[in-house]
């Protein structure tokens, strides 16, 4: 079995790319992915759900230059989970894709 993500969704906020030592480049975007379903007694419901995706290298710069707020994207990558301590000396958990193909869907805005 292999870790595998895909999700097509729409990007929530402008990407933040930086540009790190060595001339690599990463990406830091949202997606956001809609679900739509029914109960028994057919009330609709509409879910959203946000995920975090980050990109290196060829793929970040492809986001750099193409990918804005509200772009529709399909994102191929693997699913990761790390922890930090914030500024409190609090730890935080992160669950991310870590994105090594991209698609970008629709017209660009």
């Amino acid at each position: 079995m292999k870790n595998t993500v895909q999700l097509i969704g729409h990007v929530g906020q402008v990407p933040e790319v930086k540009n790190l030592e060595g001339g690599k480049k990463l990406a830091n975007l949202s997606i956001a992915t809609n679900e739509v379903y029914y109960k028994e007694n057919g009330d609709k419901v509409e879910k959203t759900e946000w995920h975090r995706v980050t990109a290196w290298g060829k793929t970040a710069e492809i986001i750099e230059k193409y990918v804005t707020k509200g772009r529709e994207v399909a994102i191929e990558g693997k699913l990761t989970h790390r922890s930090y301590d914030d500024k409190d000396g609090v730890k935080r958990f992160i669950t991310e894709v870590v994105a090594n193909e991209l698609l970008l869907l629709g017209k660009a805005q």
